[in-house]
């Protein structure tokens, strides 16, 4: 119950955020910390990054699809640790797949970051979701998942020798 729990409130959390900047943030970006964090209203017709730009039934698709099988890794497995990498990701991915729907195929992405001369690509609270479930993904996959050893199948004819 935990898990729908932190997916409804990611969800809730993107989508105020976004509703927030679509009525908030016209034009020019908003200073929060000069020359390293803006408020900019963008929106994004692609993925990470402004790839496969236009692809918007390709998305839905997909990540409709890769939501459901999330969902039932969340249902079968009992590992805490990735039930909450999916319950950090499923968030993030409902949440830009809301927009893509409901958004003529857009994205809202509002947070802008400067390193020195260099802006790294404006994103939104879903993807915070998804990038910290994915890291917590991996780290389930390298760290704690453990394969279970495959047990032989014993035929009945060894058993009588």
């Amino acid at each position: 119950m935990i898990w729908a729990i932190i997916i409804i409130a990611g969800f809730i959390l993107d989508r105020l955020s976004k509703l927030w900047v679509l009525d908030k943030i016209e034009g020019n970006p908003v200073t929060v910390i000069d020359k390293f964090f803006y408020l900019r209203h963008l929106e994004n017709e692609g993925a990470a990054f402004s790839i496969l730009q236009g692809k918007t039934l390709f998305f839905i698709i997909i990540t409709s699809v890769i939501a459901l099988f999330m969902i039932g890794f969340l249902v079968k497995n009992k590992n805490k640790f990735l039930r909450l990498s999916i319950a950090l990701i499923l968030p993030g991915a409902l949440g830009n797949l809301y927009d893509r729907i409901f958004n003529d195929g857009k994205v809202v992405d509002f947070l802008e970051f400067h390193f020195g001369s260099y802006a790294f690509p404006t994103f939104n609270v879903a993807d915070c979701f998804v990038v910290v479930g994915t890291i917590f993904l991996a780290i389930y996959i390298l760290f704690i998942y453990k394969e279970v050893p495959k047990v032989e199948a014993v035929k009945a004819d060894d058993d009588t020798k």
